[in-house]
């Protein structure tokens, strides 16, 4: 009975009906868009700040020798606190000399972590993927103009009395102070240098706030102690200042939409519930409860907020394609948990906006049975 009586008041007043539809789905096609361009556009901007490199190093204090830490101690604690999503590297470096007895930064650490932890870097040549590959190093474009290096060419390194042999697997552009020097994978550096277990610091790539990238720093300092734990400020601070105004952007413009349509939600309602009060007398002279015909012009409204973030989640997502496409450049997928989220608030507002049905309550049939 409940759902007849439902579905004559749906058909009933299509016409107002259909202007609170139109309203709700407008509000719902622009939430749903923002929403999805929200999460998308953070998506990408984390992507591009991720090519800018760590934003938290880790370091040993003091001078010399003191200022190394234990890669297996740093390394246990950072895999233990660490956000999920981190990028951690290890570096050690040393000052080893050529064949002709030339000084020579030499570097040591994951090359295949390279591309996450310095993006920046061209790379002529090929890349050492193989973290445990000891023959293979890649040299600045400094240090390879210097020694007439080139991707396939022998080099030649000493450490005190030791020397390593490796190939040159290709020619680092970095612009900065990589171009003056060579790299290896770590193992291959704590060979040659005889600092087994030791390396000078950790650089990070952290996901997250400017906060959370603080705490991490701080629970960094509790576990070791005797390391200095940095965030670098400018890239984690610009990072999160840019996320934190696009996300108050999009929760300001959210909010607005949602207001509006609510307004028009409730200028609906309040014709509507002039228009019903000969049906609200009727129901009550033949005994309906207030509570069950308020429940019912509830159940109309809260249907029609569904189907209005339903079809406000359809436009959205094709308004997401377009506005993808025609203003970002950019390709904006729309997000499937978007949906539940569109109809919930749509839901809300639809409810907001049915206040003027509370005056039905106050309907008398007696003098509805008049006709006055």
């Amino acid at each position: 009975m409940f759902g007849r009586l439902l579905w004559q008041l749906l058909r009933g007043n299509r016409g107002r009906l259909a202007v609170a539809l139109v309203a709700i789905v407008g509000g719902g096609a622009v939430i749903s868009a923002m929403f999805n361009m929200e999460i998308d556009v953070r998506k990408k901007l984390t992507q591009e700040f991720r090519s800018l490199g760590a934003n938290v190093v880790l370091s040993g204090q003091g001078a010399g020798d003191q200022a190394l830490m234990r890669e297996s101690a740093a390394e246990g604690v950072v895999e233990r606190l660490q956000p999920q999503g981190t990028i951690a590297s290890p570096f050690l470096y040393v000052v080893a000399r050529t064949a002709t007895n030339q000084p020579v930064v030499l570097a040591g650490t994951w090359l295949d972590r390279a591309p996450a932890i310095t993006p920046w870097w061209q790379i002529q040549g090929e890349a050492v993927l193989a973290r445990d590959d000891i023959s293979h190093c890649l040299v600045g474009k400094n240090v390879a103009r210097q020694f007439a290096l080139a991707p396939g060419s022998d080099l030649e390194l000493r450490y005190g009395d030791k020397v390593a042999h490796f190939s040159v697997s290709g020619i680092i552009t970095a612009g900065d102070d990589e171009d003056d020097q060579v790299f290896a994978n770590l193992a291959a550096v704590q060979n040659l240098s005889g600092l087994t277990d030791r390396i000078a610091m950790i650089q990070l790539r952290v996901p997250g706030s400017p906060a959370a990238i603080q705490s991490f720093a701080s629970q960094l300092k509790i576990a070791l102690p005797d390391v200095d734990a940095r965030p670098i400020r400018q890239i984690s601070e610009t990072e999160g200042s840019l996320l934190a105004r696009i996300q108050l952007l999009m929760i300001t413009m959210a909010l607005l939409i949602l207001t509006l349509t609510g307004l028009c939600v409730l200028a609906t309602m309040a014709a509507l519930a002039m228009e019903r009060r000969a049906d609200v007398g009727l129901m009550k002279a033949l005994g309906g409860s207030i509570g069950r015909i308020v429940r019912l012009f509830l159940a109309e409204v809260a249907v029609l907020g569904a189907v209005g973030g339903v079809l406000g989640y359809i436009f959205g997502a094709a308004l997401t394609l377009w506005a993808g496409k025609r203003v970002f450049g950019v390709m904006i997928s729309p997000r499937l948990e978007v949906l539940p989220l569109t109809i919930a608030l749509m839901v809300g507002v639809a409810l907001a906006g049915a206040l003027p049905l509370r005056l039905l309550g106050k309907v008398k049939p007696a003098v509805i049975l008049r006709g006055e």
